[in-house]
């Protein structure tokens, strides 16, 4: 048998949620199949596990800007449930990577780049994006590679 796609993956956690009765789960799993649904309707494709793994990254990225406005207005309820959002989402994505590991690859993409300036960074951005798609935020990674630049 072939291995799971990442989008059975999320079909079987719905199912396993709805048994549990796990109502927090079930809603954050339905936003994840709703945005593969528009994905597969609007651009009338089946989506794939990288194309997969870049909408889950990117739903955490926009739950991570709601938790910092919703904590600046002191909202801590709200941002409670983003979080909780954020973990579930986090079940389908691969592995983070550690910070040694993350320098690492950065250090390597810089090398292979031949990288000397900021005027570099879509260069090395363009390197790392689909090897970090889901492991880590790419916006540390950004300043990760800003600070080793400048």
């Amino acid at each position: 048998m072939t291995e799971q796609t990442l989008k059975n993956r999320i079909y079987e956690a719905m199912k396993t949620a709805m048994r549990a009765k796990d109502k927090q789960r079930v809603g954050t799993i339905r936003l994840i199949q709703a945005e593969i649904k528009r994905i597969e309707v609007d651009e009338r494709i089946e989506i794939d596990d990288t194309r997969l793994l870049a909408v889950l990254d990117k739903m955490c990225k926009q739950r991570r800007d709601s938790i910092q406005q919703y904590t600046d207005a002191g909202r801590s309820e709200l941002a409670d449930i983003e979080i909780a959002e954020i973990n579930v989402i986090q079940d389908f994505l691969p592995a983070q990577l550690s910070q040694d590991e993350l320098e690492s690859m950065i250090a390597d993409a810089v090398t292979s780049t031949g990288a000397e300036s900021m005027k570099d960074m879509g260069k090395i951005m363009g390197v790392l994006k689909p090897q970090l798609q889901g492991r880590a935020d790419m916006g540390e990674v950004s300043k990760l590679i800003k600070s080793r630049l400048s």
